[in-house]
């Protein structure tokens, strides 16, 4: 949490009762920036100017050095004693990757030598979480804050983090200045502002990248695309909504698989490469002036009119409505099949960057509208730019932790490269690139490798916490419903985290590597700051530090898991062998023998099957990656995408975030009644009391189906007992070894019981009907043998 000396900082504007967390507004003077963790940036300063740290986790080590124009450094303009050389800050260097070569360039063109500074340390690694210090510099010149920390060692815990920077400038930005449109992504061709109520169309050869930026947040932007090919020749072929979402199979295209835009002649005409927002609108026309005429506003601005003036430039016909893609534009369809708008999603700065698969001329907009909320109420400009065609941008899907946080590309995990060895079909998960299906494999082939021999799959992007300090345990004994105090160095546990209203924030594993040394391992990072905020408000004394990026993780799953890892796990005597390794227990070892990488192996996973999970700093992952494929490939060891392990979680009764569990759901309905010891745990822990209540009063529960007939049903789709909804589907899957098509569905109690026929609503509900009978829960190896190693006596 934030400290309350930076409440100024960092509170969302409200007004009229209405919070909007996503556009946050600072003082006119003020500017904010986050420096990564084992990072740093460099900013200009001038006499006056007050530059306050935030160390937002806690531990962190700060340090800032300041160079004056001719060079010189001297920590006593920082009115600080001085520590000498930012030897924090150099070593990052070597491992920050784009950051710290960005900070560097800067260095080395201005002429400065971090090697010569005299740098202050503002944080020494004895820092609370959220805790501010300040300086003010006293001659302008150019500041560098480091946040420095190094690869943290998967058995360690010192995993560098980030934290803010909240410069208050002596010269108040200019009104001009604060809406500036951000740093261009490289040196652009192109480079237009496009006031609220204007349009502007510009040529793009093939190859070159378009970006539509909302500059203030909350704006719309109409785009259109046409073939310069075929304008040429006297034909208008630009790109058509239908045709694209009937090839993509999607409302709008995402960066990724699917992600190009058509003509009517299913010419594709430009792809999408990032997006920051994530919500656009194919179905409407760019706004005409019908429209307003409508609405009681004749002779208001509109896109439409706008559009057709630019483009009568390059002898387009006019049109009374132009389909356009809407850019920002908030699209909602109700139960009526009504469609909807609402504010934009969009945040400050928020994009689509485009590339051109074809010569095109483009026209963009900036929507006019003020008299609904497709502005937001308040129209504003766009920039677009173009960039040249030899740059090179990676695909991204703009992510954010939280409402308030910088929005952060999708980012490849260390194994990326592995995988892609074996697949294109990447799809994004919580903020990474994770692989859906194999090329030569496919699911179904995935699924068997996983059941019959070995499968290994990527499961870094789930969040990793380093819980640490003097009061950790007490903290994790609170947090989540597990006996942590029951739980020994070298042990795993799974449990619920839950809101103190019994609704589950999470689902994961808490790992003891000491006394007062835990990791917490799950989904999402709400169940990471859920902990900082507890461990604040009950002033413990513990750190919660988030190490997802520090820690990569590969689950080997199936018969043959412990042989293979065997061949290439090394442990010291203190240490389990992979072979002694007990279920829910980790080692810490290395690959190969004594001098290699650093690994933590724990004999868990999510596939119902015997199994493993190997965790190392991203920097060895290739090299445990090729040793595992090494050592499995003869045995017939396959690559294992998000479509298989969905089928191997289902058969085993494994639940899953947004389907089986969501903020609205306790424990004993998501199925995982067994991590809620209320009679073994006497301590308190968050939403204990509800889910004393609610145990004594279930009302509902996670039940198997089985259901008759070749059909599939979806998520969300109904249950009934006559015309009564008596429940839904949270998951379903044809199970390959029982043959049949399952599910996993949350029902009424009065219809929970094994043997009570029920049918699947389809359709609107009514019909279309799908037979089904609740069934033992899991489907498969329900003793969990497998899991155990017990081959011998496991039956399905």
């Amino acid at each position: 949490m934030i400290s309350p000396s930076a409440d100024k900082f960092t509170q969302a504007p409200s007004k009229s009762g209405i919070s909007v967390p996503g556009l946050p507004v600072l003082p006119d003077n003020v500017e904010r920036f986050t420096v990564p963790g084992g990072g740093s940036r460099a900013f200009e300063v001038e006499a006056g100017d007050i530059i306050n740290v935030i160390d937002v986790s806690g531990l962190q080590a700060v340090e800032l050095v300041h160079f004056t124009p001719d060079g010189r450094s001297d920590a006593q303009v920082l009115g600080r004693q001085g520590s000498g050389t930012p030897t924090g800050i150099i070593n990052s260097f070597a491992h920050s990757g784009e950051n710290g070569a960005r900070v560097k360039r800067i260095l080395e063109l201005s002429g400065f030598s971090l090697e010569q500074a005299d740098c202050v340390v503002l944080f020494n690694g004895e820092s609370v979480a959220g805790e501010m210090r300040s300086v003010t510099v006293q001659e302008g010149g150019l500041v560098c804050v480091g946040a420095p920390g190094g690869p943290m060692s998967p058995e360690a815990q010192d995993t560098p983090t980030d934290v803010l920077v909240f410069m208050e400038r002596i010269t108040a930005r200019s009104e001009g200045e604060r809406l500036q449109a951000p740093a261009p992504l490289a040196e652009p061709v192109l480079d237009q502002n496009i006031q609220p109520g204007n349009a502007y169309a510009f040529e793009v050869s093939k190859g070159q990248y378009i970006q539509i930026l909302d500059v203030q947040g909350r704006e719309c932007s109409d785009f259109q695309a046409f073939s310069r090919r075929a304008l040429d020749k006297g034909l208008e072929r630009e790109i058509d909504p239908t045709t694209t979402r009937s090839l993509g199979g999607a409302l709008y295209p995402a960066p990724g698989i699917f992600s190009k835009y058509y003509s009517s002649d299913q010419e594709p005409l430009v792809e999408i490469v990032q997006d920051t927002c994530g919500r656009h609108d194919t179905f409407g026309l760019a706004c005409t002036a019908r429209y307003y005429e409508d609405l009681g506003y004749p002779g208001h601005v509109n896109c439409t009119d706008n559009m057709n003036i630019q483009l009568g430039n390059f002898s387009v016909r006019p049109r009374g409505g132009w389909p356009a893609i809407n850019f920002f534009f908030n699209t909602l369809l109700d139960d009526s099949n009504a469609l909807l708008m609402d504010d934009p999603w969009s945040r400050p700065g928020d994009y689509v960057l485009l590339q051109a698969l074809t010569d095109l001329v483009c026209i963009a907009t900036a929507c006019p509208c003020d008299v609904d909320p497709a502005n937001g109420w308040n129209p504003t400009d766009i920039q677009t730019r173009v960039y040249g065609e030899k740059e090179i941008f990676k695909r991204s899907i703009g992510f954010r932790k939280t409402a308030e946080a910088d929005v952060e590309e999708t980012k490849e995990t260390g194994f990326h490269a592995c995988f892609a060895k074996h697949t294109r079909d990447f799809i994004e998960y919580n903020g990474y690139w994770l692989a859906n299906t194999m090329t030569q494999f496919g699911s179904i082939a995935e699924y068997w490798g996983c059941r019959e021999k070995a499968a290994i799959m990527d499961l870094s992007p789930l969040r990793k916490y380093e819980v640490t300090g003097p009061d950790a345990e007490a903290l994790m004994q609170m947090a989540v419903t597990r006996n942590i105090k029951k739980l020994s160095v070298g042990q795993v546990v799974y449990t619920a985290m839950c809101y103190e209203h019994g609704g589950m924030i999470d689902d994961g594993t808490v790992f003891r590597l000491d006394d007062n040394n835990f990791r917490w391992i799950g989904g999402n990072d709400d169940s990471g700051l859920a902990l900082r905020e507890l461990a604040e408000k009950h002033n413990l004394n513990a750190w919660v530090r988030n190490s997802t990026d520090q820690l990569c993780n590969v689950a080997v799953q199936g018969p043959l898991s412990r042989d293979i890892l065997s061949e290439v796990i090394w442990t010291a005597p203190t240490q389990s062998t992979v072979e002694e390794l007990g279920w829910f227990r980790f080692s810490v070892g290395r690959l190969g023998d004594f001098h290699g990488p650093a690994v933590v192996v724990s004999r868990t996973g999510y596939s119902g099957e015997l199994g493993y999970e190997v965790f190392c700093h991203p920097k060895d992952a290739t090299a445990v990656f090729e040793a595992i494929w090494q050592a499995g490939e003869p045995k017939g060891m396959v690559p294992l995408g998000l479509a298989a392990l969905d089928t191997l979680r289902i058969e085993s009764g494994l639940i899953f975030a947004g389907y089986e569990f969501t903020d609205r759901t306790d424990p004993y309905e998501a199925g995982i009644g067994f991590t809620v010891p209320l009679k073994s745990k006497e301590d308190d822990f968050v939403g204990r009391e509800v889910l004393e209540q609610r145990k004594a009063n279930p009302q509902r529960k996670l039940v198997g189906l089985e259901l008759e007939g070749g059909v599939v049903p979806s998520l969300g789709d109904c249950i009934r007992v006559g015309r009564a909804q008596v429940g839904e589907i949270t998951s379903a899957t044809k199970s390959p070894i029982l043959g049949k098509n399952i599910a996993l569905a949350r029902i009424d109690m009065t219809h929970a019981e094994v043997g009570t026929l029920v049918e699947v609503g389809q359709l609107d509900g009514q019909q279309k009907r799908l037979a089904a009978s609740v069934v033992a829960f899991p489907h498969f190896d329900p003793t969990k043998e497998r899991v155990k190693g017990n081959y011998e006596t496991a039956s399905s």
